[in-house]
């Protein structure tokens, strides 16, 4: 996709953070609880980005961990399967008002990477980065919850390029545009630095339960 398309894009998403739209105000008392306000239910696995879907096999991978910590990582495939492979089920919530239920991944936690790179005491968030240029900032507490991985596996199968594989973040208590796609670099921050969407208009949260769509 070239960069016109793109930019037009991402003025389209601009403009609903301007105008607030998919905003409720209040969750529906007579919704399903488990459904945040203003979320529909999908089954199927919608694909969205920015027009850019990077190729990366596994043989090219690599990951960073860096920044503010005594210990730096850089991965390959093998060393990210060499690490404590967990599974958790979890719901994911996109922004753009779809969520789905019950999907199992299957990857290394983020609480694992984070106690072996040992961020500084000063440390407050990440900013993770994708092979698509995409930023987006995470508070650390919030980054390393129990149920945060980096997730190699969706439902039994390898998760695909057009949804972020080989490796990309999942944070299922955030709208999904905090779990980023083709992960590359963890990049462990003292402050706080809004990442692609956060400067465009959406919230630097992203509370699906808060309806924090937008800043």
């Amino acid at each position: 996709m070239d960069d016109s398309i793109r930019d037009k894009l991402v003025a389209v998403k601009q403009a609903w953070a301007r105008a607030g739209r998919l905003l409720t105000g209040k969750a529906d008392p007579d919704h399903d609880m488990r459904l945040p306000p203003g979320q529909r239910l999908v089954t199927n696995w919608p694909v969205l980005d920015l027009g850019i879907q990077p190729d990366v096999a596994r043989a090219d991978w690599r990951l960073s961990v860096d920044g503010a910590v005594v210990n730096r990582l850089d991965w390959d495939w093998q060393a990210l399967m060499a690490q404590p492979q967990i599974d958790d089920v979890s719901d994911i919530h996109c922004v753009t008002q779809w969520s789905r239920y019950d999907n199992r991944w299957r990857g290394v936690a983020t609480a694992h990477v984070m106690a072996l790179a040992q961020p500084h005491p000063h440390a407050t968030h990440v900013v993770l980065h994708g092979y698509d240029g995409y930023t987006t900032n995470v508070q650390l507490d919030h980054f390393v919850d129990e149920d945060c991985l980096l997730a190699h596996t969706h439902d039994g199968a390898a998760i695909g390029r057009e949804h972020g594989g080989p490796v990309r973040a999942i944070l299922p208590r955030w709208y999904l545009w905090k779990s980023a796609k083709w992960l590359k670099r963890i990049e462990v921050v003292a402050g706080d630095r809004p990442g692609f969407w956060e400067t465009r208009g959406y919230h630097n949260e992203g509370d699906p339960w808060l309806e924090q769509r937008y800043g």
